[in-house]
């Protein structure tokens, strides 16, 4: 059956280009015209001992993905083409796929192991070859030691790609055996350990129930520690990566273990290189992550209904825990500023203090001011970096009250070391600490400000001279500034950074045309901070707000000369343009907020929306984005009179509510559709048949990512409401699309993550008929949608029992039974009193603590009662 590829397989790998494109072209071609020859003839070729090695790989690869894809609707297809392939020929693939796991090379090897994993995680699911795991588990007992690694790696891939329900326990338990087994110290092949403890690391999700079983965890716990130690370096980190997994997995199950784990951890810290360090300290982090999060979701006292209780360990081991980061943090690398990709032990120990801060809070303050105190002036860089990137780490998590005195302390020294200390490291780590401290102690939230009339000037003059230094600190400049200014959001009409207002835009204006503002992010940091400037402002800086309009339209304008540009060139030209529609967008927003100011911006309205489709028509997606959110702020800008850019402006929102590939793209568009309903009103009938067949379209996609339906349900309702009983032409097609998806949204278990989608998802529903019954109200055709009511009750019943809605939808569900019996009037009062809960549903809100949700409900206790009366 199977066909001659070694030599397109060579010639796929040609630096011929030609050679190669043919070769693709060939091997395209033969895997459309005869699936299954072409799957046999790879894995002959895979396991064929006489081939070439990178033949052999490449026909593993190529089979490979044959299998899966990273697009959700791809992978599906391939998967269903792959359960209705000929028997037989699955049965050789398979056959020649496991005679290649005894191959003495070791590339088919690792190979034949991931295609493997990649059939079981379609099969197994499906009930099929349950002999799998039996036929591997024979192998781990034989020699030679190769095929023993092949087939653990093999283990480890398989437990990554099928979930824990699809393994019954009894193989779980004989595949931990095989794994934990290979990974102790008497087995002679450093290979074969390593496979085994990278195996463990995947299989820890299929072992809830070895690790409620005492003497299974201890033995497993036993097994990964003495790997921890083991002298080859893979295997020592390997081994650190499984005890960060098992902090986060089997959190509970810990304290037996946990004072082993710190003498190992630290002696790793201390002493080990650095990817072993690097799991090492992560393992605190992961600790302080899961206390942070039970501290967080209950409250600090066990009263709360945590299924896990807070055991603690942090603070248990500060005294040792705290001194061991803050040496760590003296490990610094010289160039670590500037490579954005950056990590290292003394940042991964700057990162977990701060993790510390966060979970035990005032505790840490007196544990880390004496570090703080002796290196802080000290002539070695090192030591002064470190004391201001300690001082900076924890400021988020003790109260203001035991940091503020030390900010205070502290505040005129580090301005003067940042434009003063001759060492870049330390100027960025102190520009970085002047921004946690105005994120975290600056603002509405602090009783006893930080910043007086007297140091704001030597702030602002400081921040704006750092702004000339090297892009890395430049940019952390930038981000002080941005938390300075957001601190004064609440402040009143006035603030204390209105004076200096023109000299912060144009400090800023000026470091985006710095001939190195790609560097660092400093040129996005500039307009993000610049936007943030704005946002903040007062109506005093009004005017000043208003002559940045041309300036920034002008440089939109200059992106827009069209120069024949390399990819590179059109690339970078492209995150400029979305840094500038987003900063219009910001302007707009700024300006549209009061008549006054927005009566004189309608000036720039139609030479700005001109700007906006020139940039469309450049089409890049990214700038595609940013300018189509600029737009929808200038349609609630303008209102109304948005209408006339609708004839230009429609070929370009269509084409976004059909980009499926980017859909943050087509989420943003949608969201604008309702900007311009809300905008347009009735004004936007002659485009709703366009808009509503393809939302409509968007919806019955299996293509378009699950995040995009809820905001277009919502965006029905804008519809609904912008055009009233216009509505009716899409009320069937509306409904019943909404119907079946609130079927789907009652019966929804899972993770909190899904969890937080079914709501989003309820709250689109409902957002839609809340704007429809809005919409339809006091018109003639109201009985339209008396059909539609048994059925939204039912939905509203249905979440009421799951109890399991967040606040958000809470308020709009009982705002849609208020809708509902304020537009149907008496026809919804018999129907409102029958159901199930809604009663129940109306007391609870009347006494919810939420004052939006309590407004909402006495609305709608108005609504029913107005509706029963009739």
């Amino acid at each position: 059956m199977a066909m001659e590829v070694t030599q397109v397989l060579l010639n796929a790998q040609s630096i011929d280009g030609a050679v190669r494109k043919n070769a693709e072209d060939s091997l395209k071609q033969f895997q459309e015209q005869n699936l299954p020859v072409f799957l046999v003839s790879l894995s002959g070729e895979l396991a064929n001992e006489e081939k070439p090695v990178e033949t052999r790989k490449l026909a593993g690869l190529v089979l490979k993905n044959a299998l899966d894809a990273k697009e959700q609707h791809r992978k599906f297809e391939l998967v269903q083409r792959w359960l209705s392939l000929d028997g037989n020929a699955k049965s050789q693939i398979k056959a020649c796929l496991l005679t290649t796991l005894t191959s003495p090379v070791s590339d088919a090897r690792s190979t034949a192991s991931q295609v493997i994993a990649k059939v079981a995680g379609i099969e197994l699911p499906h009930k099929q070859w349950p002999e799998l795991i039996g036929s591997l588990l024979s192998n781990v007992h034989q020699l030679p030691a190769q095929a023993k690694q092949a087939t653990l790696e093999t283990l480890g891939y398989l437990c990554e790609e099928v979930s824990p329900d699809v393994i019954d326990q009894d193989q779980v338990n004989k595949i931990l055996t095989a794994v934990v087994q290979g990974m102790s110290s008497s087995e002679g092949y450093t290979d074969v350990r390593l496979a085994a403890t990278r195996a463990l690391y995947n299989a820890l999700g299929f072992a809830q129930a070895n690790f409620s079983n005492d003497m299974e965890r201890d033995y497993i716990m036993r097994v990964v520690c003495e790997a921890t130690l083991c002298p080859e370096v893979r295997i020592r980190q390997a081994a650190f990566e499984c005890l960060v997994s098992i902090s986060s997995t089997y959190y509970e199950k810990l304290a037996p273990y946990i004072q082993d784990i710190f003498n190992i951890t630290a002696k790793a810290v201390r002493e080990d290189e650095e990817p072993v360090a690097l799991q090492a300290i992560e393992f605190w982090s992961s600790i302080c992550d899961e206390e942070i999060d039970i501290l967080e979701e209950y409250g600090g006292d066990f009263t709360g209904d945590s299924d896990i209780p807070c055991f603690y360990f942090i603070k248990q081991a500060l005294p040792a825990l705290v001194p061991m980061l803050l040496e760590t943090l003296l490990k610094q690398e010289e160039d670590q500023d500037q490579d954005e990709g950056a990590w290292n032990i003394a940042m991964a120990g700057g990162t977990c203090l701060g993790l510390v801060a966060r979970t035990v809070g005032d505790d840490i303050v007196p544990l880390v001011v004496p570090f703080i105190e002796e290196n802080i002036s000290k002539p070695d860089w090192r030591q002064r970096e470190a004391a201001t990137y300690a001082f900076g780490s924890i400021l988020e998590g003790p109260s203001p009250e035991k940091l503020i005195p030390l900010v205070n302390v502290a505040l005129t020294f580090m301005l003067s070391a940042l434009t003063k200390d001759p060492n870049s490291h330390v100027k960025d780590t102190t520009a970085w600490t002047l921004g946690r401290i105005f994120e975290f102690l600056h603002g509405s939230v602090v009783d006893s400000p930080i910043i007086s009339q007297a140091n704001c000037q030597q702030i602002i003059t400081v921040l704006l001279q750092s702004m000339k230094d090297t892009p890395n600190v430049a940019e952390k400049a930038c981000g002080a500034l941005y938390f300075l200014a957001q601190g004064y959001e609440e402040m009143g009409p006035s603030s204390p950074l209105t004076p200096f207002f023109q000299e912060i835009v144009q400090s800023l204006l000026t470091v985006t045309h710095r001939e190195d503002a790609g560097e660092s992010r400093l040129r996005t940091a500039a307009y993000e901070t610049l936007n943030e400037v704005v946002r903040c402002s007062t109506d005093e800086t009004a005017p000043l707000v208003l002559q940045l309009v041309p300036v920034i339209m002008m440089e939109l304008h200059n992106t827009l000369e069209g120069q024949k540009l390399s990819s590179d060139e059109r690339e970078k030209q492209s995150e400029l343009q979305g840094l500038l529609c987003g900063c219009l967008q910001v302007i707009i927003q700024k300006l549209g907020a009061s008549e006054p100011t927005k009566y004189v911006f309608m000036q720039y309205a139609d030479q700005i929306m001109g700007l906006f489709l020139r940039v469309f028509a450049c089409r890049s997606a990214t700038v595609h984005e940013e300018a189509m959110l600029a737009i929808g702020a200038l349609a609630y800008a303008t209102g109304a009179d948005f209408a006339k850019y609708m004839p230009e402006f429609y070929r370009y929102l269509e084409m976004g509510l059909q980009n499926f590939e980017e859909y943050q793209v087509c989420a943003v568009t949608v969201g604008v559709v309702g900007d311009i309903s809300r905008a347009l009103e009735e004004k936007i009938v002659p485009y709703c048949d366009g808009i509503m067949t393809q939302l409509l379209k968007n919806l019955s996609s299996n293509q378009l990512h699950r995040s995009v339906k809820p905001p277009i349900f919502s965006c029905f309702g804008d519809i609904a409401l912008a055009v009233g009983e216009y509505f009716e032409k899409y009320l069937m097609w509306a409904m019943s699309a909404l119907q079946s998806a609130a079927e789907l949204s009652t019966h929804i278990a899972g993770d909190d993550e899904l969890v937080e989608y079914t709501n989003s998802l309820r709250n689109g529903i409902l957002e839609a008929y809340s704007g429809i019954f809005q919409g339809f109200k006091n018109s003639p055709k109201t009985q339209l949608l008396i059909p539609y009511a048994p059925h939204i009750l039912q939905f509203l019943d249905g979440i009421y029992m799951e109890k399991d809605m967040d606040d958000v939808v809470m308020k709009t569900a009982i705002g849609v039974l208020g809708d509902l019996a304020d537009t149907l009037g008496s026809h919804a009062g018999s129907m409102i009193q029958q159901s199930v809960s809604s009663k129940d549903f109306l007391n609870e809100c009347l006494s919810s603590e939420d004052l939006m949700i309590k407004e909402s409900a006495e609305w709608a206790k108005l609504a029913i009662s107005r509706a029963i009366s009739v």
